[in-house]
């Protein structure tokens, strides 16, 4: 084109033409290049990382998944990390959520088939497993939906017009809904806050205080409850009991409870895991009474280790219009795909290797028929302070515990239930709150042996670790009092009362500077405590040491953990002191290392001043001419020492150098201070650790003997020397003789002293070795 461009106009002009095309078309590429770029940075702006481009390999996703699942920070920060026990039914259960995935593209009417017989099929099954007959299934992710789709279903039966007026009709005849005070922790207000109730609408009811289980729900008081709402022109509507506490497992009276609730038509449902008793040949009748209930939740992942399974809620209901309103049943093929992992779980595991599952859960305690559930906690006899302390179930406890010691057993049980668990981590062990216990330990089998694969031999060992803790436990809480005492009684040291701290106490170096601000003494305080951890962490103890809890401690101090019964007290809180005292005698050294040097260098610079002035009156004034001085210094030399100063920091004084250059070697000065130490450092037995009492043996070594021998050593020690033969007795020797005499007899008046009251410093060494023997 330019070549007939050329032909066709002047030259001038086609040169004109030719330079614009460059001109456009650079301007074209620069326009190009701007687009590209703004591309560029909208994409690293608003596009995140992994979206970008063109998508990542199967490869890299699965990579990804692997490192959030089992990353580096979970590996250092939990090495007690247990992923859960996953089998070949779990695996069927994993493939059913991926089935469920596909089969839910099929055609309409195919889809419809199936789903209909996996839901059959599985609510069958349940049925019959559970002892539940002719009842109908509800298949949620959430364990309390099934409770809140019954709670609807109950609302549209008993009140018939609130489809129509809704709310309105409950405005007239307010509803209410029983618990029990050891249901779960915020049911009733879920309940209300989905259901659009007020909280006015929720009746808690007590347990029993008189007799029987201070767990289960009082039917008495129950019965006065339902007559007192229905005079008040309250509707009774539904119960919600249970067949296996939450905190404790037991089982409510379901018997009379659901006669009382056909006396006020009322809907009685029940839930716990207790229930997965229903399916073992024996069952207890507390728990087979729930068989005749309205409505059950089952919680089947838990009690047969099978992951990401839906919770069950069977019920019976005759009208298939109301349930489809309520939620229970639904038209939606896909939403019926929910049973699908469970439709192919019990397939795989069948009744044997169900009923296995449970038995052997329920095995793993003793007492299995009246409640698979243990739950214990650490306490004292209070009638007697000297009894020893044991573990007892929380269901026994009858003492009464004031309000300190309530925290503190609190404390140290929720220490306990965090060491087994730590331990025996297949034990499954929790911590659990009880509103008239407190804090309990507890072992659920059935609702983790499946899951952690619990053996025997995990149970055993769960207890040998109980008794291994139990004397730590009891020792550290008599000496509690011990150190508090001795640590008010020690100058220096301040108690810190911490009711939250599982350990023997926490204890601060109360350290107090005149003439400082607060935070600069803040500061120094962390600094001195922070010290006194340090060193006392580098002794070689058996003790823990630390700063406390990373959130709710008190700052600055020393926080001691559980201790042994052959723990020497004074002497922990006497070193705790003599530790704080030289750190903070070091600190202030160094505080006043600057000004101590400045002025040693001022006073050493008028010394050397004053020195230098001398020296030029010694030496005369002819020396200082620079030819005369030198010929005058050739003839007759001036013989002067070198004069200097030195600083010793531990005296903080100067002292001469004279004393250097004539010795040739530097001198030592003052003898710094003695470092402090505590005054009850003892010697120690071989293999005997830092703040550990010496404990004798009784059969070994008896206080009699040890005294009868420390006398015989005694009597030695005082007889006078015998003198060789033909050896005489200068003056000198006679009155050596004549002093030792007094001395012995001065000895033996002293130990008869001592004896009357302890041994002497010799005896106790000689315990010492024998006890060594």
């Amino acid at each position: 084109m330019d070549a007939s461009l050329e032909k066709m106009v002047d030259p001038t002009l086609a040169e004109m033409g030719k330079n614009l095309n460059e001109a456009m078309k650079m301007l074209e590429d620069n326009q190009r290049k701007a687009e590209e770029e703004n591309e560029k940075k909208y994409a690293r702006k608003d596009i995140p990382g992994p979206l970008q481009g063109s998508g990542q390999d199967m490869v890299s996703i699965l990579q990804l998944v692997q490192n959030l699942m089992h990353g580096e920070e979970e590996e250092e920060t939990s090495q007690a990390y247990r992923l859960q026990n996953v089998g070949e039914q779990g695996h069927m259960a994993l493939l059913g959520h991926s089935l469920a995935a596909y089969i839910s593209v099929l055609d309409r009417e195919r889809l419809r088939k199936l789903t209909t017989r996996i839901l059959s099929d599985t609510t069958l099954w349940l049925c019959r497993l559970f002892r539940y007959e002719n009842g109908s299934a509800y298949y949620h992710e959430d364990d309390r939906e099934g409770l809140l789709k019954i709670c609807r279903l109950v609302i549209h039966t008993r009140y018939e017009d609130y489809t129509v007026e809704g709310f309105n009709v409950l405005y007239t005849k307010q509803p209410i809904i029983y618990i029990s005070s050891a249901a779960r922790t915020g049911l009733g207000q879920a309940l209300c806050n989905q259901l659009g109730l007020p909280l006015s609408c929720m009746c808690r009811v007590p347990c029993n205080t008189m007799f029987g289980s201070q767990h289960q729900m009082d039917v008495a008081l129950l019965d006065r409850l339902i007559k007192d709402d229905l005079e008040s022109g309250k509707l009774p509507l539904l119960l919600v009991a249970n067949a296996g506490t939450p905190g404790a497992g037991h089982t409510d009276k379901l018997g009379r409870l659901k006669e009382l609730c056909e006396q006020y038509n009322m809907w009685l449902h029940v839930e716990g895991v207790n229930l997965a008793t229903l399916a073992l040949g024996y069952v207890s009748s507390s728990v087979l009474a729930a068989t005749k209930c309205d409505s059950v939740t089952l919680t089947l992942g838990s009690w047969l280790g099978l992951p990401a399974v839906p919770a069950v809620t069977l019920y019976r209901h005759e009208d298939p219009s109301l349930s489809l309103a309520a939620g229970l049943t639904s038209s939606q093929p896909v939403e019926k795909l929910r049973a699908l992992p469970l439709w192919l779980s019990l397939q795989y595991l069948g009744h044997d290797g169900i009923v296995e599952r449970i038995k052997h859960a329920s095995q793993l305690v003793e007492d299995e028929l009246s409640s698979p559930v243990v739950v214990f906690k650490f306490f004292r006899e209070y009638s007697n302070r000297d009894q020893t302390s044991q573990a007892a179930q929380a269901s026994t406890i009858q003492h009464p515990i004031i309000s300190n010691d309530r925290h503190i057993y609190d404390t140290f049980n929720q220490w306990l239930g965090e060491q087994l668990a730590q331990l025996v981590p297949a034990s499954g062990v929790d911590v659990v709150e009880l509103e008239d216990e407190g804090t309990c330990v507890r072992f659920s089998p059935l609702m983790t042996s499946a899951v952690l694969g619990t053996e025997i031999q995990d149970v055993d060992q769960l207890v040998d670790c109980l008794k291994m803790k139990i004397p730590v436990l009891t020792s550290t809480l008599q000496l509690r009092e011990e150190f508090e005492q001795e640590v008010r009684r020690t100058v220096g040291l301040l108690y810190i009362e911490d009711l939250s701290w599982p350990g023997l106490g926490v204890v601060r170096y109360n350290y107090h500077s005149d003439g400082k601000d607060d935070d600069k003494q803040e500061k120094e305080l962390e600094k001195i405590n922070t010290e006194i951890l340090k060193k006392l962490n580098e002794l070689e103890s058996d003790l823990t040491f630390s700063l406390g809890p990373e959130f709710g401690g008190q700052k600055n101090c020393v926080y001691i953990g559980m201790v042994t019964e052959d723990l020497d007290v004074s002497e922990l809180v006497e070193t705790i002191a003599a530790t704080g005292k030289e750190i903070e005698e070091n600190t202030r050294l160094l505080e006043n290392m600057t000004e101590v040097v400045r002025k040693g260098i001022q006073e050493a610079q008028l010394q050397l001043q004053k020195a230098n002035e001398e020296r030029l009156l010694e030496e005369g004034l002819l020396r200082q001419i620079p030819v005369v001085g030198s010929v005058l210094n050739w003839f007759s030399p001036f013989q002067a020492s070198p004069k200097g100063r030195t600083f010793n920091l531990t005296a903080g004084s100067l002292e001469s150098t004279e004393s250097t250059y004539v010795s040739k070697a530097q001198g030592t000065g003052t003898t710094p201070p003695p470092t402090p130490t505590s005054s009850l450092a003892k010697q120690r037995l071989p293999g005997q650790k830092i703040f550990k009492r010496s404990l004798r043996s009784s059969d070994a070594f008896s206080e009699t003997s040890s005294v009868s021998h420390c006398d015989d050593l005694e009597k030695m020690d005082q007889r006078p020397p015998v003198p060789s033969p033909g050896h005489e007795q200068g003056p000198l020797e006679t009155a050596k003789t004549e002093e030792q005499k007094e001395g012995a007899q001065a000895t033996q008046t002293d130990t008869e002293d001592i004896r009357s009251d302890k041994p002497p410093h010799d005896c106790t060494k000689v315990e010492e070795q024998e006890s060594q023997r």
